[in-house]
């Protein structure tokens, strides 16, 4: 693939994710905000975008293996791994940061109420992203899995064709919403820096959030920009032929 100016941000990371870097290095977001040119993007960051698209051009020249084996899925196999993967990850990680940012608001949070806003704000998130999976995987997923299903074999329209574009928008929204969030959080840590008189449970949990960041991109790029507009295309073709 070649980039070009007018490239979606999102499409790139799509087609090889190792240029997630090179937009993190530079304040880029995309995958909530991947639905941006590449020139605009840059110009909204006020990066020279001829740099930019040298360095992004560059790092497509490596095979990225992991992106060839999502793009191989079937959206009922995407799915199957959005939720071994990433949904399993998030289940597992709450109760951990949960627990160690409550005791270091316990003990650290008189000298570092910092600490406080980071503990009210992931507990937002927790509740927030438990919620929204469940409605993935008991709502959004399922309808997609039907539709493909459809598509292949044939049979009686699934009768909730057509709200699936409803329910990704709904879903997109609360991925903004949480990515902002995580934003804020970085910027409140100063990028996950312990502080100097941080003992080995701020490292620990530090650690763990920054990483806790870095799936969520990952997981929301892999469904607002890979999931999310195959299933929309989807429908239109089942909704357009029937």
């Amino acid at each position: 693939m070649e980039i070009k100016t007018n490239t979606m941000v999102g499409e790139i990371v799509r087609h090889n994710f190792s240029t997630a870097r090179i937009f993190e290095a530079n304040n880029i977001d995309f995958c909530c905000g991947g639905n941006i040119s590449l020139s605009e993007a840059a110009e909204k960051e006020g990066i020279n975008t001829n740099k930019l698209l040298t360095e992004l051009n560059s790092a497509m020249q490596k095979e990225d293996n992991d992106s060839n084996f999502i793009e191989s899925l079937s959206l009922a196999g995407l799915c199957d791994y959005i939720i071994n993967t990433h949904h399993t990850y998030v289940n597992e990680a709450l109760p951990f940061l949960l627990q160690k940012l409550q005791k270091l608001v316990d003990v650290h949070g008189e000298n570092h109420p910092e600490l406080l806003e980071v503990n009210t704000s992931f507990r937002a998130a927790a509740e927030n992203l438990s919620a929204h999976m469940k409605k993935e995987e008991l709502i959004l997923f399922p309808n997609i899995r039907l539709m493909e299903k459809y598509r292949i074999e044939g049979g009686d329209r699934p009768d909730n064709v057509g709200l699936a574009s409803s329910a990704i928008n709904q879903m997109e929204a609360e991925h903004q919403l949480e990515g902002e969030r995580f934003m804020k959080i970085s910027e409140i840590t100063k990028g996950y820096v312990v502080p100097p008189d941080g003992c080995n449970t701020f490292e620990v949990t530090y650690k763990t959030l920054e990483e806790f960041e870095k799936d969520l991109h990952r997981h929301i790029h892999l469904e607002n920009n890979v999931l999310f507009p195959k299933a929309i295309k989807l429908e239109k073709t089942i909704v357009h032929n029937s």
